[in-house]
């Protein structure tokens, strides 16, 4: 059986209606999101759960500064609740939400998917940004996510905010499988006001990334077209 697995940092839903349609075209079978805020809107995993008929579950609750996401006031002080989610076709038996490290309180969501009669682990993952410079913060992130991550049936996406040659995906490599084999495709920044430090106007850097545990047969990889981000989607069919 082939699954269609995609993941996609939407950016706050700077442009909400293009992701809504984008996934509605991608038509994925399980999708991991980051950047999934709670604001006037409501909580944009349930937003774009319901629109499109998934079952969903989230990690909305670390705190975001609106001055970062374009449209608000770069003095505005305020805040809104923001993190992870994953959107399936198929039944979430389980979900758990982690917190990776308590400085930065970085918070992902686990999900166990049931899967012709196979529970499946599927993570959407979020890292620090740390503009593509070495963090012993993410490092640690990455390092508590492998330890908790079970070695069979499991599929962790997401923006890892780290370069193909940095620490962080050396170690992730060193015990799961990265879908994309050989050279790597960037996958950001589609915007420059994507990040107001770095200021990147080109897509340049390759920051998001599909990994399995070695069980997982992975046919075929694709970063995929979009302007509705700053990030651009990141797409995997995999045979169970």
């Amino acid at each position: 059986m082939q699954l269609k697995i995609l993941s996609w940092n939407i950016w706050c839903g700077t442009h909400l209606e293009g992701v809504i349609e984008f996934l509605k075209n991608a038509d994925a079978d399980i999708v991991a999101l980051q950047e999934v805020c709670e604001d006037n809107r409501g909580n944009l995993a349930e937003v774009i759960a319901k629109k499109l008929g998934y079952k969903y579950t989230h990690a909305v609750g670390m705190n975001f500064p609106v001055r970062f996401i374009p449209g608000y006031n770069p003095k505005d002080k305020k805040t809104i609740k923001f993190g992870t989610a994953i959107l399936s076709k198929y039944k979430i038996v389980k979900s758990e939400v982690i917190e990776l490290t308590k400085e930065d309180k970085r918070l992902i969501i686990k999900a166990d998917i049931e899967v012709e009669d196979e529970i499946f682990h599927v993570f959407s993952v979020h890292l620090k940004h740390t503009h593509q410079n070495p963090s012993e913060l993410r490092d640690l992130q990455a390092e508590n996510l492998i330890k908790l991550a079970p070695k069979e049936k499991t599929i962790i996406m997401g923006d890892f905010n780290a370069l193909p040659e940095s620490s962080v995906i050396q170690k992730m490599t060193e015990t799961f499988k990265d879908a994309e084999i050989g050279e790597t495709t960037p996958t950001w920044s589609v915007y420059r006001d994507g990040c107001n430090v770095c200021l990147i106007g080109e897509v340049k850097y390759k920051l998001d990334y599909i990994f399995t545990s070695e069980d997982v047969k992975i046919n075929s990889f694709k970063v995929m077209q979009s302007k509705s981000s700053d990030h651009l989607p990141i797409s995997a069919q995999i045979e169970i």
